[in-house]
């Protein structure tokens, strides 16, 4: 993947010089090349990581005669078919790369060419002739789409960073309503940031910018079938099915490459398909990647080394310690762009490190399948919870909560009372966010820390993402519901942002995602619920499907989500430096999301305690230290400090071809 920004403005001729600072905000998202087109009222960037037609598909890129350009980051994996079709049409191709693709089939079908595509994407098209901007989103929000959007003025980028980079941008603040959020989902809901005045895309929608003004429509939105109209109810077709595309979609991820592809493998079962994917059904060698921890709590090093050992693959680790945590989590919130609740990012980052460092520019990892198959706790959760619902004063039912969690040290078994009180709340049938409430509730305490300036400027924010379930969700199984909520909440928001591409393309690295290809998350999303989740047993099908490929101590071990140290990394023997001025009264004063004296409180419990905190403290702390990061790195600077674009540097100049003026006269010109 890559990085694309740019300007378009209806009036005035934009400058290149602010779209140049913005390609270097996001160098590290493309260290290949980069390139810049400038007409008389747009001007479009772009940062090149060159992984298909590493020779020939420089960008910005446009069709044969020149009406239609594209500045372009993601994949389009079925490239090659549409292609063939686009060349039966009578489209001229000049590369063999996916991004010329796009603007034919474009020019071919209009919108109608976004539901065409396989892949993952962030996609500027600009129309000369209408002088019209075209915005699109994959489906569902792999690639980061960015906007600020005035009067006849419209900026773009890949990363809210570049953004702050235009000379006319105003002076960047929070939005306290997009702050709301993440203290309720984890993550600010698109349109929504949690920066002022700046906007994204949201997944499965393009955008048409012209003199009309700017609009926003979905070519593609999540849906499920009624309760009991699953178009298939056979678990052994379904399972073969279900096998095939996914061995055809990682096939499609692994081999649509010119340049090596390796693959995470996290010893849990979703990567162990992925990873034994690759082995049995490609003939490329396969080098693995994974992350250690110094801590036993958190390692699964065990499951890591069976499954490579058992398919014979290269394998490489990275073995995180609390402190290499805190070394690296400032950098670590400037590329998430977020506050964090969790350290997890973190070890993510250096793992991508990893593959960069061992000649890897493309990864394929495990993430979606929870999402896309009933994998997460949280669905184990709802459906205890509505067994309870059905007699709330039934203390067998009551019970059913001492089944959650058993891999736990601290599991709901040890104290059943205040485990049955917490899963017996808010047990309302016909709250479609029934399932989430704790989650959210949970998540909510946080905000008693926010200043009464921001909680007053904050809307409460808790049934947003549940009054905008669609019409007629009230007819899905409540599986589905949940598997809605947590996909256009947590999945597009902080599992593909702050943990996947941000962490990833941080250090140059695209990752590939077989569990969210369209054909598989539409047949998954098809399937009845028990073939998902049967009672308690999450991702079943899936086990069922794969039975041969992964061993069986992987395949039914119990669900162990990834975690990482989180306030503990922070206040060891030797914290490092930058906690101690984060968390400074001034600072957290000037920064002004947080009550100063709760802060202050919070800090002296964790030095005492080093850190080792409840779950609500441990949030609280990571809430209060990204946060203040966040205005350190990009508030509280009068300046926001940029890279110059990567060599060499493509220049496509539609006003007057001999004078390319705002270029700085050392750029190698192509």
């Amino acid at each position: 993947m890559c990085g694309i920004c740019g300007i378009v403005a209806t009036g005035d001729q934009p400058a290149v010089s602010d779209v140049t600072a913005m390609i270097g905000a996001i160098s590290h998202r493309g260290p290949d090349g980069s390139g810049y087109l400038r007409d008389h009222h747009a001007v479009l960037g772009h940062a090149r990581l060159a992984i298909i037609d590493t020779a020939g598909g420089a960008q910005p890129l446009c069709n044969e005669d020149g009406t239609v350009w594209v500045v372009f980051n993601g994949e389009i994996f079925n490239y090659v078919e549409l292609r063939h079709q686009l060349r039966d049409r009578g489209h001229v191709f000049r590369t063999a790369s996916d991004t010329e693709v796009i603007v034919h089939a474009w020019e071919e079908w209009g919108e109608g060419a976004f539901t065409r595509f396989n892949g993952q994407w962030a996609i500027a098209l600009w129309e000369r002739n209408n002088q019209r901007l075209i915005l699109s989103r994959d489906r569902v929000g792999i690639c980061p789409l960015y906007y600020r959007h005035t009067s006849g003025h419209l900026a773009f980028a890949s990363e809210i960073k570049a953004l702050f980079a235009e000379a006319a941008s105003p002076r960047p603040s929070f939005d306290p309503a997009g702050l709301d959020q993440v203290l309720t989902y984890w993550s600010a809901i698109a349109p929504r940031t949690v920066f002022s005045g700046i906007e994204q895309l949201p997944p499965g929608n393009y955008a048409v910018f012209d003199r009309d003004g700017l609009r926003c429509e979905p070519y593609w939105q999540i849906e499920f079938p009624d309760r009991g109209r699953e178009a298939n109810q056979d678990l052994e077709s379904n399972a073969a099915e279900l096998r095939n595309k996914l061995i055809q979609a990682t096939r499609l991820r692994f081999e649509r490459s010119d340049v090596s592809v390796g693959a995470y493998l996290s010893g849990g079962l979703d990567s162990s398909v992925t990873t034994a994917a690759i082995r049995n059904f490609t003939d490329s060698p396969l080098a693995t990647f994974s992350i250690r921890f110094a801590d036993a709590e958190f390692d699964e090093g065990t499951f890591q080394h069976r499954m490579a050992a058992a398919l014979g693959t290269e394998h490489h680790e990275i073995v995180i310690s609390a402190s290499d945590v805190a070394g690296v989590f400032p950098e670590v919130v400037r590329h998430a762009e977020s506050p964090l609740l969790r350290a997890a990012p973190a070890p993510l980052f250096l793992l991508a490190g990893l593959a960069r460092e061992s000649g890897f520019k493309v990864v394929v990892t495990g993430e979606g399948a929870d999402e896309v198959l009933g994998g997460y706790d949280i669905y184990r959760e709802a459906r205890v919870r509505a067994f309870i619902a059905k007699d709330p004063d039934s203390p067998v039912r009551a019970r059913a909560v001492e089944l959650l969690y058993p891999w736990m040290a601290r599991n709901p078994g040890k104290a059943p009372a205040f485990a049955r009180d917490f899963f017996s709340q808010d047990l309302d049938p016909a709250d479609p966010a029934m399932s989430h409430r704790p989650r959210w509730n949970s998540t909510s305490a946080l905000k008693s820390m926010l200043s009464s300036a921001i909680r007053d400027q904050a809307r409460d924010s808790t049934d947003g993402a549940a009054v905008s379930l669609p019409s007629g969700s009230d007819a899905w199984d409540p599986l589905s519901r949940a598997q809605w909520l947590e996909m256009t909440t947590l999945l597009a928001g902080y599992i593909l942002a702050s943990q996947g591409d941000r962490m990833i393309l941080g250090n140059s690295v695209e990752g590939r995602f077989p569990f969210l290809d369209p054909d598989v998350v539409d047949f998954a999303n098809n399937l009845p619920a028990r073939h998902k989740l049967f009672g308690l047993d999450e991702k079943f099908i899936l086990k069922y499907a794969f039975a041969d490929l992964v061993p069986e101590e992987i395949r039914n071990r119990h669900k162990q989500p990834y975690r990482a140290p989180d306030a503990a990394s922070f206040f060891s023997a030797e914290p490092p430096g930058w906690v101690a001025e984060a968390l400074a009264p001034e600072q957290v004063m000037a920064c002004g999301v947080f009550d100063a004296r709760q802060v202050a409180g919070l800090t002296a419990k964790a030095r005492l305690r080093r850190g080792r905190f409840g779950n609500t403290d441990n949030m609280r702390m990571l809430a209060v230290l990204s946060t203040q990061l966040l205005y350190q790195q990009f508030i509280a600077p009068s300046q926001i400090a940029v890279e110059r674009p990567a060599d060499p540097l493509l220049v496509i100049d539609l006003v007057d071809s001999e004078r390319e003026q705002d270029v700085p006269a050392s750029y190698v010109r192509s």
